[in-house]
């Protein structure tokens, strides 16, 4: 009887992490946040070029009204 009970135990245990393994839905979530992780990184180094690029026109717009005065 006792062997029989740990059988059906480990059968029951089997199969949770057999269903458990097989369900999809945590996948999508990973890949939206994944998705969003790469968006938010181009769009900081995205940000950096172009205050950079502002930054440098402001630097020569000012050195051509500091040389012109």
């Amino acid at each position: 009887m006792r062997r029989r009970d740990m059988n059906t135990l480990l059968l029951r245990t089997y199969l949770y992490v057999k269903q458990i393994l097989e369900q999809e839905e945590g996948q999508d979530l990973v890949e939206y946040a994944l998705v969003v992780a790469l968006i938010a990184l181009s769009a900081a180094v995205g940000v950096k070029s172009l205050g950079n690029g502002i930054n440098n026109a402001f630097k020569s717009v000012s050195t051509v009204l500091a040389t012109d005065v």
